[in-house]
């Protein structure tokens, strides 16, 4: 368990600095940033495989199409969420961007509703509510609707939906998810270089090796997570997924001296509450269920 831990807080931590990683190749166009990422993630995938020798689940799921239909609207999403969070990183919209991650467990219960017929708890709605009108909050004192945020929470919420469905496990499902984007990413960067607009090719080195860098920066905390949430209970592990936007928030505020004033404040102390309320009400639920097993 003290394993699982410390590979789910570091695979949270790391996702906490990558504003810092993506800010360093600023100078870079989101769209290409994204393609590469794509690109690259591929390439570590199918070394760790390879490595592994874990083939079999392939020839197994070409064969059924529902399968790799949920799997291309599950790459769409999370290529959604990548280049919105790019973005917004190199926009100066870092601050924005924790938002959307705070608020993505609220939002992924919301959905289960919608979508899963899930049941929410009184308290589970108190939470939701409380979280709803922290955005609206923010949407009226800034007169306009944090739709950044927004579009983080409802594209990973997305994501998680049709991965909770899938027949996957977490190493098998994003190298299949990088082998639908694969042909897209390829294509793409090609039609760039024939239209002389490849960043890459004229980017100095330490820019390079970012780019082919974030292939393993993208799956290596994704390994570390899935590995530690096996071994966790999955109340500490949604303890934990704070740690991740919490860094964003500091970085943002202390490091790029993004605006954070009073309404911007109040804001997110209502979605913080929100959190509270739903985290402690997880908690107790827990603990109540373990008192009365035998």
């Amino acid at each position: 368990m003290q394993a699982g831990i410390l590979y789910a807080a570091c695979a949270y931590a790391i996702w906490g600095v990558f504003p810092i990683y993506f800010k360093a190749m600023q100078s870079i166009p989101p769209i290409e940033i994204l393609l590469h990422r794509m690109a690259w993630s591929l390439v570590f995938v199918v070394i760790v495989l390879a490595w592994r020798r874990q083939w079999a689940w392939l020839a197994d799921v070409v064969r059924r199409p529902k399968v790799l239909a949920g799997f291309a609207a599950s790459a769409l999403a999370l290529s959604a969420n990548w280049f919105t969070y790019i973005w917004a990183v190199n926009n100066g919209r870092v601050v924005d961007s924790s938002l959307g991650y705070f608020i993505n467990p609220l939002f992924s219960v919301l959905m289960g509703y919608l979508v899963l017929r899930e049941r929410l708890r009184p308290v589970q709605w108190m939470a939701v509510a409380l979280a709803a009108f922290g955005v609206l909050w923010l949407t009226w004192h800034t007169a306009q609707l944090p739709w950044i945020a927004l579009v983080l929470a409802a594209t990973f919420g997305l994501y998680g939906l049709l991965r909770k469905t899938a027949h996957l496990g977490a190493l098998e499902g994003f190298a299949l998810e990088t082998m639908l984007l694969f042909p897209l990413a390829i294509g793409s960067l090609l039609v760039l270089a024939t239209h002389h607009e490849n960043s890459f090719a004229a980017a100095p080195l330490s820019q390079q090796i970012l780019l082919a860098s974030t292939g393993p920066i993208t799956a290596i905390p994704l390994l570390m997570f899935a590995y530690g949430a096996r071994r966790i209970p999955l109340s500490l592990l949604g303890l934990l997924q704070y740690i991740g936007p919490t860094l964003q928030l500091l970085i943002g505020v202390w490091i790029y001296h993004e605006p954070f004033g009073s309404v911007r404040l109040t804001g997110f102390a209502l979605i913080w509450s929100a959190l509270v309320v739903y985290t402690a009400e997880s908690l107790w639920r827990n603990w109540k269920l373990k008192q009365v097993r035998p």
